[in-house]
């Protein structure tokens, strides 16, 4: 499922959100498209167990049916682990870093330790990347808020393997791991005999103090949790009314989901 772009996910949703039979809301216009938002989509052979869309709703259904019906009507590979309603907010502006898994094999946990030491050494670290706009040069170091290599991971086909994590943050133009592991070689000489195998493990909200990724579905629970006790309005209109001018108690219809496809 690595393999599969974003627009192969894409197209997989729209095809299970009409199999599970989950009322989505179309834009108006011409050439009507269902309201669904994807922020920060994982690049195409990168593995992901935190990938998160938006999706408006013509019709209120409890969150809880929403995962399971359309987790049932996915293909294998790609998971709903979670769906809330969405009450405060935006969704991009809480996915403000990534955290990522590199699997180098081939690579030595010394060589790559040493890699990454004169990589956070550097006070800059630019990249050449051929993008959209054609090819762009851009600093690296900047992005990564956290880089180490781990200890060696047992596997039949290889005898030598080192393992990066590293946490970058969401800039423009956005810094991708294989970006990091570029700028290893350029700083250190560290080349892999074969393509690095990477996940994106969790994005979210940064939270400096503690040097962690938050939930980025911690302030629409919040807001549930305070509609359920004092009745409230919150967010993003979580009531609405009918053609009678009454107000329904309801959530508004939108939600968000987050799928894993893995590797």
């Amino acid at each position: 499922m690595r393999f599969a772009s974003h627009r192969d996910i894409a197209r997989a949703l729209e095809r299970a959100l009409r199999r599970a039979g989950v009322p989505v809301a179309f834009s108006a216009g011409f050439t009507p498209h269902p309201k669904i938002s994807y922020a920060g989509a994982a690049p195409t052979g990168v593995a992901s167990l935190a990938e998160y869309f938006e999706l408006t709703l013509a019709e209120y259904r409890d969150p809880g049916l929403v995962r399971a019906r359309l987790d049932d009507a996915m293909p294998d590979g790609i998971d709903v682990t979670d769906v809330v309603v969405a009450e405060t907010g935006g969704l991009a502006d809480r996915l403000e870093v990534s955290e990522w898994q590199v699997e180098m094999p081939g690579v030595t946990p010394d060589d790559a330790r040493t890699a990454v030491a004169a990589f956070l050494a550097a006070e800059t670290v630019e990249v050449e990347r051929l993008t959209k706009k054609g090819r762009r040069r851009f600093d690296t170091r900047g992005a990564v808020v956290r880089l180490e290599a781990e200890g060696r991971a047992a596997r039949e086909q290889h005898e030598t393997y080192a393992i990066l994590r590293m946490v970058v943050r969401h800039t423009t133009p956005a810094v991708r791991p294989d970006d990091v592991v570029t700028g290893l070689r350029q700083v250190a000489g560290l080349a892999p005999p074969s393509p690095p195998m990477v996940t994106r493990l969790a994005q979210g909200p940064f939270d400096e103090a503690f040097g962690a990724i938050a939930d980025p579905f911690a302030a629409d629970d919040a807001a549930v949790q305070s509609v359920g006790r004092e009745r409230a309005t919150p967010g993003r209109g979580a009531t609405q009314a009918d053609p009678a001018g009454r107000a329904e108690d309801t959530p508004r219809p939108s939600s968000l989901a987050r799928s894993s496809p893995d590797a």
